[in-house]
């Protein structure tokens, strides 16, 4: 993955050429971008690659701070408590804002009332993957094997409560299937006991599954999108083979702390709707079948309640609890 982005960032250049001209001060202080994964990951890539470009129009440095576990809740936390308001920013994704609030009985954030919305940075589509020595290669004959084989339907995922979780049990109700979930510590290791036959199949984000599906390792036999992916032509979406309404992805948003003036938020959200339309922020973001969002803060907070509404649905329907 790291190799991945460095390639598309050569390719690209490093000057992200930004017409519009901002009124942020230069500042001796470092913005503090702080991320609830670990270094090396999908999420960590995504906010290194957009803090170098985003730093340039508000002449400051942003440094990237890695707090992972909880399933974000460790990050979220921390910035929610921070009186450093002005100088944090904080990648709050679909566990942070549309998931965790509907799985935690016991919350020390509130993601409404502690975090102001700067924009939205990202989606990760989701693809349906299977062991190779599984016999289908589409969805129907999936299906088919399912139906068949109902004491052999674990998945992977990275976690408890993460979209790969959760948009697996919403595929298990859809297909009217009780399946066992199988958690890891990340989404590399769920990859590798698909690929060894330990766990037959899973729903993988793009950024994970992409270095597996291309040498042939794992079978990709749907995308969980409306449209097929560009870095993958030949595989057709679930909706295209007859799952009617199925898209789900993993996104993420850049949020702020309650208190941050809002002429900052504003003008750092100007700045990172710019940064992430650059022909060179879009071909970082091409190179692991992500698709940037920018949007206004406005359009973010909409988008998160709707998810919100969305996966608490499905949640409650799971009865999924988390401590």
């Amino acid at each position: 993955m790291r190799r991945t982005f460095l390639k598309a960032s050569a390719a690209c250049g490093m000057q992200l050429m930004l017409g519009t001209a901002y009124s942020q001060p230069v500042s001796g202080k470092p913005i503090e971008w702080v991320v609830g994964f670990a270094a090396g990951g999908g999420s960590d890539a995504v906010a290194r690659s957009v803090a170098e470009a985003w730093s340039q129009p508000l002449q400051r440095n942003i440094v990237v701070v890695n707090k992972p576990g909880a399933g974000t809740n460790i990050a979220a936390d921390y910035v929610a408590r921070s009186r450093d308001q002005g100088n944090i920013v904080f990648t709050a994704d679909f566990a942070t804002l549309a998931s965790n609030p509907h799985l935690f009985p016991k919350l020390t954030y509130n993601a409404e009332e502690d975090f102001v919305p700067i924009g939205l940075l990202a989606r990760f589509p989701m693809l349906l993957v299977v062991n190779n020595a599984l016999p289908v290669s589409n969805f129907q004959e999936f299906k088919a094997w399912a139906q068949a084989n109902p004491d052999k339907l674990s998945y992977g995922t990275p976690g408890l409560g993460t979209p790969h979780h959760l948009a697996t049990e919403l595929l298990s109700q859809e297909m009217g299937l009780k399946m066992t979930h199988v958690p890891y510590r990340g989404a590399g290791p769920a990859m590798l006991d698909v690929i060894g036959g330990q766990v037959p199949f899973m729903l993988v984000d793009s950024a994970a599954g992409l270095p597996h599906i291309h040498p042939g390792k794992v079978r990709a036999i749907g995308v969980a999108s409306t449209q097929r992916l560009q870095s993958l032509p030949q595989t057709p979406t679930l909706i295209e083979q007859g799952l009617a309404n199925f898209e789900v992805f993993a996104w993420q948003g850049l949020v702020a702390p309650k208190g941050t003036d809002e002429a900052t938020v504003q003008t750092w959200s100007t700045a990172l709707q710019d940064t992430l339309k650059t022909p060179a922020m879009q071909a970082r973001f091409e190179a692991l079948a992500l698709e940037a969002l920018p949007s206004t803060p406005e359009q973010m907070r909409t988008f998160w309640r709707s998810e919100k509404t969305r996966w608490g649905q499905v949640i409650r329907a799971a009865n999924i609890k988390l401590d």
